[in-house]
């Protein structure tokens, strides 16, 4: 080769190499600089700055979810996100709400397995009145038997839309009841109609003095901010909050399922038989997971999935198919399901769902698969990080579920790391009969057997 053709050969190489960090680059959220710091009270704070826009996101996260309820008293931890709007010392009821609207902001909150998460999205400008807002109800929040009556009815009211009414409404509870027997993932964040009913005030104050303290809260603010000051306004209204006592920790494992489970349901509004299978994963950030993730895309993310293509179209068994990896700070799970077409024998829908699975740990997925599967988390990653509330629900779910902030600007590349290989081992280790959970739906009524 002469030493034009090999300076060309290097100039090209050098080319195809920047095209591709340019590409990866492209597909790749911008990092964020994160500042942590702790107040001496316990409260944790994570901040990052986001200069794109003029808003910021203020994010409260509790690390209390429905796994930190005593049996007999579920429902609480999602009572006490709505208890939390009804005012404290300095701000009435619903007030809260109004300042931020006021504002120019938009407001709400969720509850969760592990978690209850209050926020705020709001012009940058106003980040010390969100953040005096937060500190009020954290320090002084009205627990009053009045406010408690009338937000366990709009509980119980949410329960009927959510659980009651639908066909399938109990479903995930009945499956989350069935797949877990010592975890307390037993129940669903709502609670149970007879807990709620039998709630006393006293309970309810024990659980919000145990759990709403600052050793128990992360501070989480991404937005046009500068990350000292924001702190600075943090230190000076949270800091005179005391700490709480030491939080106490779920300490139950999950035994291992060493065979299958079949349990039979009736629901009177269902129209038609359903069958759902449901194996037990790893937590939530487990080597395993990033791979489970993909499989489960490719088992079951729309209407070209290997579920749904075959149940649905192929062999029209079933009117709908679908699955999902739900994966929690502790034990989670992956479920499929599956509603029958009309006049279809429901195991033989189940053998289909079943042997979908199972083929899988057969042999590797296809290129083609695995790319479109990547392909949809990478695009996840990145509308999941567009604006400023998405980046501190990210941000938020490292720093609290994860225990490390520092994880948000990494996990992408653990996706990108999975191959075909990985994909087949991890379902032919986890969605084994050995480790699952059969749950017959049948229309009318029943007991479940």
């Amino acid at each position: 080769m002469t030493t034009t053709s090999r300076r060309r050969s290097i100039a090209i190489g050098l080319l195809s190499l920047a095209v591709a960090s340019l590409a990866l680059a492209a597909d790749t959220p911008p990092p964020l600089k994160i500042l942590q710091r702790e107040l001496p009270n316990g409260l944790k704070v994570v901040l990052a700055e986001d200069h794109s826009r003029p808003v910021a996101n203020l994010q409260v996260w509790y690390h209390v979810g429905s796994k930190d309820e005593k049996t007999g008293r579920t429902g609480f931890a999602h009572l006490f996100e709505h208890m939390m709007f009804r005012g404290s010392a300095n701000v009435g009821p619903e007030e809260h709400m109004r300042l931020v609207r006021e504002a120019g902001g938009v407001l709400n909150a969720y509850t969760s397995f592990d978690q209850t998460v209050y926020w705020e999205t709001f012009p940058s400008n106003y980040i010390e009145r969100m953040i005096w807002l937060e500190a009020d109800r954290m320090a002084s929040l009205d627990v009053s038997p009045e406010n408690f009556k009338k937000e366990r009815e709009v509980v119980k009211e949410e329960r009927r839309l959510r659980v009651e009414n639908p066909p399938y409404g109990a479903l995930s509870g009945d499956v989350l009841k069935n797949a877990f027997t010592t975890y307390p993932y037993k129940h669903e964040p709502i609670g149970s109609m007879e807990d709620l009913n039998k709630a006393a005030i006293e309970d309810v104050r024990e659980f919000h003095g145990l759990y709403y303290v600052p050793n128990n809260a992360t501070i989480v603010v991404v937005g046009d901010i500068d990350a000292n000051s924001t702190f600075g306004f943090v230190e000076k209204y949270f800091s005179r909050i005391p700490k709480g006592k030491p939080i106490p920790r779920v300490t139950a494992t999950e035994p291992p399922q060493t065979a299958t489970r079949e349990v039979t349901v009736n629901y009177s509004k269902a129209p038609l038989p359903a069958v759902v299978t449901a194996y037990h994963l790893p937590p939530l950030g487990h080597p395993d997971t990033y791979a489970l993730d993909i499989a489960s895309s490719i088992l079951s993310a729309g209407q070209s999935s290997r579920l749904y293509k075959r149940l649905v179209y192929d062999e029209q068994s079933a009117v709908a198919a679908a699955g999902e990896s739900l994966f929690l700070e502790g034990p989670s799970l992956f479920f499929g399901f599956a509603i029958a077409n009309q006049g279809k024998n429901i195991k033989e829908v189940l053998n289909s769902l079943e042997y979908t699975i199972n083929e899988m740990s057969e042999k590797p997925v296809s290129d083609d698969e695995l790319t479109k599967a990547r392909n949809q988390t990478i695009s996840g990653f990145i509308i999941g990080r567009e604006g400023v509330q998405a980046r501190a629900d990210a941000l938020g779910k490292a720093a609290v579920l994860l225990h490390d902030p520092e994880r948000y600007n990494t996990e992408l590349e653990n996706y990108r790391k999975v191959t075909a290989a990985d994909v087949q081992r991890v379902v032919k280790k986890y969605l084994t009969s050995s480790n699952e959970t059969r749950l017959f739906i049948q229309p009318g009524k029943g007991e479940a057997k």
